[in-house]
């Protein structure tokens, strides 16, 4: 294959495809391998591209500048865009305790970072890689790398721009051992059985549940008699949607609306909450033995997802669809998660609204909500890079702190991440709607941390293995051993032995604050259930804004 070898030289961007592309298959190959469900997941890449660089395969450093940060930012805006809609939700209710809970174990791993680099006489830029290395947080390498160069173009002498990647190589495996150890260790310290406490998370998270449910009520109340289904005391504050009614005369059942009269005697059916609907039903009458789902009649209900531009943003009392077209949204799914179709609920991209009617106005119904499939699948790449426009601009505003030398900004892995999130949770703003189909956010999303661990892997690889067997290696295994386990271990007993908190959410909570799949992959073996992800999912955005802007502060606070 000499021929390949003034290739890169007369043509780096052909050279350069075709190592990355090497690098990529070479890489996600070992993520394949896995020892006891665990493996080495994409940091496969980072090691393929450590040693293409350790045997010295070189790469234009201008392209692969460039080729890192842009697959930083697709990483870390598709990220934003998957949690924007539950960012906030997750700050709410028993979030908020584990978010708290979260932002200690980053805090403390700071404390460890500093303390650590004061006494081993570490350079900041290497502490700060260490530090984003042995809590497995990319971003926060792409951060610190990029503060790195701020501060070289403010000072001089200057800091080694090379030795973040390297520390973050070489912390990054201990920091998936560390996670994975404090999960055993805890489970071996206070004798836990890990599948009892996921049986017993499994109930206490469905008793907080509260599901949507049928009820059929015979109408006795006499002051109901000849009122509209629009105005029974207490119907809306309850949530409760009525969408069938049995006349008390008639033989067949008809779609129920707001403008629905009703009549002593007749038979309805109610959906809500079971705390709800007992309550309803005490203000309309008793329960029926009559099933209104399994009579005759002319009622049909159908899924629509909502996909028109012009529904986004409105509730369902603004769309009017019960009094234009006498059809009743009884149920809406919104993120795999089933809510009540409440009057002010506003509509957003991709929810699946359960409408009852007959079928002529239902496909009515259809047409104003969108309901369209390809809709729901095509990406709008307009606003996709409208909002990476303005990470990066967000990502460029300096944000000054007393006592720093040079201005915190949130840079390329910062800037991003708010805007999606910002935006997924607005949703739309004028013609823009931000929403990216699963598939096509997973494939960019991958796409964007293969080409920037490829280019970590390459820039660092000269250097590794010389520094791994040096007295500097030795002191950063060391280090990022301490800067995982010390904050883990410390607020994971606590939190067990004060807070009394269930197994199956510190393992998610350990795997969250370190943003480690492969950590969440190992602790959904041990607990044998997917209840990990849960806290996980619940932790991971704050989590990782706060370590993007933690390992920034350290850069600045080391080398001032």
């Amino acid at each position: 294959m000499s021929f390949l070898v003034p290739i890169s030289e007369t043509q780096p961007i052909a050279w350069a495809v075709l190592i990355l592309s090497a690098v990529a298959v070479c890489g996600l190959s070992l993520s394949t391998l896995k020892v006891r469900g665990v493996g080495f997941g994409i940091a496969g890449v980072l090691f393929a591209g450590l040693v293409a660089g350790h045997f010295g395969v070189k790469v234009d450093r201008g392209i692969l500048d460039f080729v890192q940060e842009f697959g930083l930012i697709l990483f870390v805006f598709t990220i934003g865009l998957q949690l924007g809609p539950s960012f906030f939700a997750s700050l709410r209710d028993s979030g908020i305790k584990l978010n708290a809970m979260a932002a200690g174990i980053v805090m403390l791993g700071a404390f460890v970072t500093m303390g650590f680099a004061w006494v081993a006489g570490i350079e900041s830029s290497a502490a700060a890689g260490l530090f984003s290395g042995a809590t497995t947080n990319t971003p926060a390498l792409g951060a610190v790398q990029q503060t790195v160069e701020i501060v070289n173009h403010m000072r001089n002498p200057s800091l080694d721009a090379s030795l973040p990647a390297l520390a973050y190589a070489v912390g990054y495996p201990v920091g998936v051992f560390g996670i994975i150890f404090s999960m055993v260790f805890m489970k071996w310290i206070f004798r836990i059985d890990a599948e009892k406490e996921s049986a017993e998370f499994r109930a206490e998270r469905l008793k907080g549940l509260d599901p949507l449910v049928r009820l059929n009520i015979v109408v006795e109340n006499p002051n109901l008699d000849g009122l509209r289904l629009a105005d029974v005391p207490g119907r809306r504050e309850m949530a409760v949607a009525v969408s069938r009614i049995k006349q008390v005369h008639a033989r067949l059942v008809e779609p129920a609306n707001e403008e629905t009269v009703l009549h002593k005697g007749d038979c309805i059916l109610a959906i809500g909450t079971t705390k709800h609907l007992e309550a309803f039903r005490l203000i309309v009458g008793t329960e029926s033995a009559m099933d209104l789902m399994r009579a005759h009649g002319r009622v049909a209900f159908r899924r629509v997802v909502v996909t028109r531009k012009e529904a986004l943003g409105k509730s369902i009392a603004d769309l009017g669809l019960d009094s234009i077209y006498g059809v009743t949204i009884t149920r809406v799914l919104r993120a795999n998660v089933e809510i009540a179709a409440a009057p002010e609920l506003k509509l957003q991209f991709g929810d699946s609204l359960h409408i009852v009617g007959d079928e002529e106005n239902i496909a009515k119904a259809a047409d104003v909500l969108g309901n369209s499939q390809i809709a729901l699948n095509q990406t709008e790449f307009i606003p996709f890079f409208l909002g990476i426009f303005f990470g990066v601009v967000a990502g460029l505003v300096p944000v000054y702190f007393p006592g720093l030398p040079v201005p915190v900004k949130l840079g390329l892995a910062g800037g991003p991440l708010v805007i999606a999130i910002l935006l997924a949770r607005i949703g739309k703003v004028g013609p823009f709607v931000w929403y990216m189909p699963s598939t096509a956010n997973t494939a960019l999303r991958e796409m964007g941390i293969i080409l920037f661990m490829a280019c970590v892997g390459l820039k660092a690889g000269e250097h590794f293995v010389p520094t791994l067997l040096s007295r500097d290696g030795i002191v950063w295994l060391a280090g990022a051993l301490a800067i995982t386990l010390v904050p883990l271990l410390t607020v994971g007993i606590f939190a067990r032995m004060v807070l009394k908190t269930n197994f199956v959410v510190l393992c998610g909570l350990f795997s969250g604050c370190m943003t480690a799949p492969p950590a969440l992959t190992f602790a959904n073996t041990m607990t044998k259930s997917d209840y990990p992800a849960v806290a996980y999912a619940t932790i991971y955005p704050l989590t990782m804004l706060l370590r993007i802007i933690a390992a920034q502060i350290l850069v600045l606070l080391l080398s001032g």
